[in-house]
């Protein structure tokens, strides 16, 4: 993988110092053949030849050894300044910069699991992104717009990027869907994010997948494909702003808490395997007595997925479970330190 890399990258000078190789072995064996050179004189007479310094012969030539001089300096002209000018194009253009990055970015991945893998940078890409940073979750962004790709890197050299359709499943492949904890699809065409949910699915049968949709009518379709959430962005910021004329107030309320760790006010969930073994089958209220970190239990989802909001007090935590919790940064650091939860 890495030697395919580097020749897509450096090919144009690799070809140039092959044809240079080629005429100067070319050239070493015809003098060494037709005027009997050591293999050192051969060599030396063949740079001088091909470079067109000026310099003089070694030794006067034969007729054979000069035709041999002519046809290398007429079919070999250039050849010097040629791979120069390949090899300062290179450098003045900062083709060696993206090998350089690629070749970074394919080592992470390597290294990368329990990802998860963002394909397209549009408004929703960049959205998600955002958010999984804030919450430092590991992440790779698939792009197809290589400009699009290198912008990326330049604005923020932290975004892992790949560039290549996510259509194509040797490129998810590569973005490591095998160990990825989730998949966001955000591109433009529903077809698309549907093509991309039926590959992905196929290959990672764990794997938590939320698709963007255009249409109301592919939410059904991508649910069957395999997504275990359809997100109609129009749909949700059209509900959004209505709900801000109905209720203001209540929307700036929950404007107010962030879910995205920037915020004083944050709220996060936390799966119950996290938590002390010693607290299993044990109250919420028990929970909150041993650990008084002021951070509130708001929301508890059991093992079949049913969401409990505000919860009792007694409600038992069990395997599987989930809590919902909600504090400022402090509160929530504390709780976490004290459940043994890393960041």
């Amino acid at each position: 993988m890495k030697l395919l890399l580097s020749i897509k990258y450096f090919k144009e000078i690799y070809y140039a110092i092959a044809f240079l190789m080629a005429v100067l072995l070319l050239g070493t064996l015809g003098y060494i053949y037709l005027e009997d050179y050591t293999w050192m004189d051969a060599f030396y007479m063949t740079v001088i030849t091909v470079s067109t310094v000026g310099f003089g012969e070694i030794s006067p030539l034969h007729p054979a050894g000069k035709l041999f001089t002519s046809l290398l300096i007429i079919t070999t002209f250039g050849t010097f300044a040629y791979v120069i000018s390949m090899i300062t194009r290179y450098l003045i253009s900062g083709q060696y910069k993206i090998y350089y990055k690629t070749f970074q970015v394919n080592n992470q991945l390597e290294k990368l699991s329990n990802h998860v893998i963002i394909c397209g940078y549009g408004r929703n890409g960049r959205q998600a992104v955002k958010t999984l940073q804030a919450h430092g979750v590991p992440f790779i962004v698939v792009e197809s717009e290589l400009e699009l790709v290198h912008k990326i890197r330049e604005e923020d050299p932290t975004v892992l990027v790949i560039e290549g359709d996510a259509t194509d499943d040797t490129v998810i492949i590569k973005a490591g869907i095998n160990r990825a904890l989730a998949l966001i699809t955000t591109l433009p065409r529903d077809t698309d994010n549907l093509f991309v949910v039926l590959t992905a699915r196929d290959i990672n049968k764990q794997l938590n997948i939320i698709s963007r949709a255009s249409d109301d009518r592919s939410e059904h379709k991508l649910r069957i494909a395999g997504a275990n959430n359809v997100i109609l962005p129009d749909k949700v910021g059209g509900a959004h702003m209505a709900s801000l004329v109905t209720s203001p107030d209540l929307m700036q309320f929950l404007d107010h808490i962030s879910m995205m760790g920037e915020d004083e006010t944050t709220l996060v969930e936390i799966q119950f395997k996290n938590l002390p073994s010693d607290f299993e089958h044990k109250s919420i209220l028990e929970l909150e007595k041993r650990y008084q970190t002021g951070a509130r239990i708001i929301g508890f989802k059991t093992p079949e997925n049913r969401i409990i909001v505000n919860p009792s007090p007694e409600t038992e935590l069990v395997p599987k479970s989930k809590l919902f919790v909600l504090g400022n940064t402090h509160q929530i650091i504390k709780l976490k330190q004290a459940l043994h939860i890393d960041e």
